[in-house]
């Protein structure tokens, strides 16, 4: 099976064409071929299908063997893996995915070659049982969450998969490991949760760490970073416009309408397993 193994600011996964390979039971192959030490090793597996309403669809898997809806750092790869691979030729590419057709637009450098692109990540959700949240009210931002016998202060929102985000003064001394599958299993949250910590820099910068579900940390998460811009704007913290650092680099998210963000997407290498 031929494989390509790709990142958008550090987030890796592998990406395959289902319409070349016959795939019975994707689930467990990302589970193997996710695993860092006797597999290929990345956040989980991306097949590109053929679709009836896009110009693709992207199904995807975390490292655990779970399927999500979305990922903004993969959906940048798939749209620069269709381009490469010549299966199309347009630089706008629709590609469907579980949380909906998402429009992307690709960069490129001076030669020609696709740099990242730029994605219309549509509205973000606030409506508790549509992210979905088991909280009362209208929304929830800045609401007081009782973890493990701890109060925090948390926003959630969905971008297609549901976010918690939370803030503090510095995030590089937390322990995710024991922090994230905290927030990842609570009860209040049905379908799990994706968790980012926050650190505001200034209006236009913050810093961001996720605690994916099904994954784990991972050194970046695009939806992720649009739930922590949004949130950052919501709670007055930051513009509209806002640079989010994370461990794998950096991308530029933009809310108006809808939530716009843009960062790289990179070919690592190639090869058969």
């Amino acid at each position: 099976m031929k494989f390509t193994k790709m990142h958008g600011a550090g987030n890796d996964y592998i990406y395959i064409d289902a319409n070349r390979e016959k795939i019975n039971n994707p689930s467990l192959l990302s589970k193997k071929l996710s695993d860092r030490h006797f597999g290929i090793g990345s956040d989980g597996l991306v097949l590109i299908h053929p679709s009836s309403m896009a110009d693709f669809r992207m199904q995807m898997f975390n490292s655990d063997g779970s399927e999500a809806e979305m990922c903004g750092n993969a959906i940048r790869c798939v749209a620069k893996y269709v381009y490469d691979k010549k299966m199309t030729l347009k630089k706008n590419i629709a590609i469907e995915t579980l949380s909906g057709i998402k429009d992307i637009e690709l960069t490129f450098d001076q030669n020609g070659e696709v740099t990242g692109a730029m994605v219309d990540m549509g509205k973000p959700i606030l409506t508790p049982k549509l992210i979905p949240v088991d909280m009362d009210g209208e929304n929830i931002i800045n609401r007081h969450l009782d973890v493990d016998g701890k109060t925090y202060n948390v926003t959630c929102l969905s971008m297609g998969n549901p976010h918690c985000v939370l803030y503090f003064d510095e995030i590089h001394n937390l322990n995710l490991e024991v922090l994230g599958p905290k927030f990842e299993n609570h009860s209040v949250f049905p379908k799990k949760v994706n968790t980012g910590f926050v650190k505001v820099i200034d209006k236009n910068n913050i810093e961001l760490r996720v605690f994916e579900r099904g994954a784990g940390e991972t050194l970046a998460c695009g939806t992720g970073a649009c739930a922590a811009a949004v949130s950052s704007y919501l709670n007055g913290y930051t513009n509209k416009q806002v640079n989010v650092m994370l461990k794998g680099g950096q991308l530029k998210i933009n809310y108006d309408k809808t939530v716009i963000m843009t960062g790289n997407a990179v070919t690592v290498f190639e090869g058969e397993i």
